[in-house]
């Protein structure tokens, strides 16, 4: 005879009282390889079996590229209005709320100053969760005052794109952002400092159409989306069949399109090369 005896069928625990992994203690990479997140942090956000550059923000990118995660953020205050009133499935304004209390953030970008392996310059960094990456107002804006500030000071600049493209919640307001961007970093050149560009997963729209192929030198993570329209629509307008991989960054690469492609590991070192050779002075170690 059995030891135990089950008085009712089928199992009792509830909902309330079942104790679940905790949410965010794994990731499961697109392949289907499942990492520890603290080991998937160390790794520098990188799935070590597949390779897989996993997508993080502003905050993660701070930490890769400044010396011991130390830097200064400005502009931190700087928030998007609604001068058009606009609406859709809810009030602009209101969606402004909603995820400015749901990711921390002010806004799709944040700007940094620090010292990566002692070079001190601007970062400025997108963030996709914060309304795809859409380029509004503010992200111009504060594109805008990071050349300022890079010219003020003689200082390097880096812009991560992350985005899904122009923000329609602002329309026309959205778009003269490309011609403003284009301005201020012309103003960078003419003052001699250098802009480096890392296009990451996704890099779409209006961005790509404006300072994300701007720089003196492009570069790109492994596997990234690169592109102006999404790959439907490409082929729709023109017709034809599109060849694998199109829009991914080693086929930019191949076209002609990036300088390079940098892993995620060994970005700081790369960024910091290219800014020594190009200021003309000591390679660092």
């Amino acid at each position: 005879m059995a030891w135990f005896k089950r008085k009712k069928k089928g199992i009792q625990t509830s909902t309330e009282e079942k104790k679940d992994t905790p949410k965010g203690l794994w990731y499961k990479s697109p392949t289907g390889k499942i990492i520890d997140a603290e080991q998937l942090a160390k790794n520098y956000y990188v799935s070590p079996e597949d390779d897989y550059h996993v997508r993080i923000g502003s905050k993660e990118y701070f930490e890769i590229l400044f010396d011991e995660a130390k830097f200064e953020e400005i502009d931190a205050h700087l928030t998007s209005k609604d001068p058009l009133k606009f609406e859709d499935t809810k009030k602009y304004k209101d969606r402004l709320k909603q995820v400015q209390k749901k990711t921390n953030l002010k806004d799709a970008i944040r700007v940094g100053v620090g010292n990566s392996k002692g070079n001190k310059l601007v970062v400025a960094a997108m963030d996709f969760s914060f309304i795809g990456g859409s380029m509004g107002s503010v992200v111009g804006e504060k594109i805008g005052r990071a050349v300022d500030y890079s010219i003020k000071h003689k200082l390097p600049l880096v812009i991560i794109s992350k985005s899904g493209g122009a923000r329609m919640m602002e329309a026309a307001l959205s778009l003269m952002q490309l011609a403003k961007t284009s301005v201020k970093l012309t103003q960078l050149a003419e003052a001699k400092l250098p802009y480096i560009s890392l296009c990451t997963d996704p890099t779409t729209g209006g961005t790509t159409a404006s300072f994300a192929m701007l720089g003196d030198i492009n570069i790109a993570e492994p596997g990234a989306l690169i592109g102006f329209a999404g790959p439907r629509v490409v082929k729709d307008t023109t017709g034809k069949d599109l060849p694998d991989g199109f829009q991914s960054s080693e086929f930019l690469k191949e076209h002609g399109f990036l300088d390079f492609i940098s892993h995620r590991k060994e970005l700081k070192n790369k960024i910091n090369l290219y800014i020594d050779l190009i200021m003309n002075q000591p390679v660092r170690a």
